[in-house]
């Protein structure tokens, strides 16, 4: 009976026991101090914003090329007696130096037997002049009227001056024809490919060689049609090629493990656009390029190099320029104001290239744009400045 009784009374005292303890936990705990929420403000990167005069640049690319290539062609035939040091693949020559001789012996010979024609073609046109002289002198003595033309010998005369002449024509041509068994340069220049050494047999219209001259390097420059506009570009009229300096270029390429860099100017444009890429082509000139004077720090600019173009453009004045990821919505700025909060405005591009947006309009010199990315903005919101 006594262990029914404890099982019974012993529970509800734990139970009470609970309760009692909740309650004085409850009425002893510590008051709470309630207080309001403080809103963190971002922080942000700024940009100072100073405007200057700049100049454009445009960049392109290409492949130096000669401004002059031809081929050396032979103008008679014979065998090659003799090729220059310089007649190589890469060899560099001057203007009128020989490059090839032609055995000449057999033009030698045509210039003789050429020579001997006009001394007989000669020697009958004085006798021609004679006798028509004494014809005309008879006529005058012993006949009456007008004498016809073929008694005075007067077609006899011409036929042997026109074999005079016709005489001296082809000693013009053998001695023209022993000359061009010397072939000479047509410019100072390098060859590019040899086609013939000595011992072998050429006829006319054989080409030699494939040359280039050296005194110029072109390059064709690919420029896009918006790029233009800041551009001073030599769009020569009619009658007009050549009157309009073009703007100056750098042209930068790798040789060995370095960059080097070549003074260039635009010379002129290309006559069309191209129809697929929709292009304009300029053409960039280099003097010398071969020469040791003209840039005695860099490599000679080979044919063939492929370089980096900077066209050197217009002049903006009072502009500025900021990074790219400052814009907003293509053409909108954050601007901090003194008291750091930040406020839209709306700015003027000029041109975006690379990481960098040209404004002319909208910016004052000292203003300052957040260059921060924010996931959410208001106008008028309070940020904070990292210095």
């Amino acid at each position: 009976m006594r262990t029914y009784t404890l099982k019974i009374i012993l529970p509800i005292l734990i139970i009470f026991g609970a309760v009692a303890i909740s309650a004085i936990l409850f009425f002893t705990r510590p008051k709470v101090a309630y207080r309001p929420a403080e809103l963190t403000r971002p922080l942000i990167r700024t940009f100072k914003v100073e405007k200057k005069d700049m100049q454009m640049i445009v960049r392109s690319q290409g492949t130096v090329a000669p401004r002059t290539e031809s081929a050396l062609i032979a103008q008679v035939s014979g065998q090659v007696t003799f090729v220059a040091r310089a007649f190589a693949a890469g060899g560099f020559f001057e203007k009128n130096e020989i490059l090839v001789r032609i055995d000449d012996r057999d033009y030698k010979l045509a210039k003789i037997q050429a020579e001997a024609q006009v001394a007989q073609a000669e020697l009958r046109y004085r006798r021609e002049q004679e006798e028509a002289r004494i014809a005309k002198d008879e006529w005058q003595r012993l006949g009456k009227g007008e004498p016809s033309k073929l008694v005075l010998r007067e077609p006899q005369l011409k036929e042997a001056l026109a074999s005079l002449n016709a005489g001296k024509a082809r000693l013009q041509q053998a001695e023209l024809n022993r000359q061009r068994t010397k072939i000479r340069a047509p410019f100072s220049g390098r060859v590019r490919k040899k086609n013939v050494d000595v011992g072998q047999y050429v006829n006319p219209g054989i080409a030699l060689a494939v040359i280039y001259a050296v005194d110029y390097a072109e390059i064709r420059l690919p420029i896009p049609d918006k790029q233009l506009a800041y551009l001073d570009l030599p769009l020569n009229y009619r009658g007009e090629s050549g009157k309009i300096a073009g703007p100056k270029v750098t042209l930068t390429a790798n040789f060995a493990g370095k960059t080097h860099s070549w003074p260039a100017r635009i010379v002129r444009m290309e006559g069309e656009i191209d129809a697929r890429s929709r292009m304009l082509h300029a053409v960039a000139r280099i003097v010398d390029p071969y020469g040791h004077k003209t840039n005695p720090n860099s490599p000679p600019l080979a044919v063939g190099f492929f370089v980096k173009a900077q066209i050197h453009g217009k002049i903006f004045k009072n502009i500025a320029a900021i990074p790219r990821i400052a814009l907003r919505d293509g053409d909108q700025v954050l601007i901090v104001n003194k008291d750091q909060t930040l406020h839209y405005r709306p700015v003027e591009i000029a041109r975006i290239y690379d990481e960098t947006a040209i404004v002319t309009r909208g910016l004052s010199d000292g203003d300052e744009i957040c260059i921060s990315p924010l996931e959410a903005f208001v106008n008028g919101m309070q940020v904070r400045v990292y210095n």
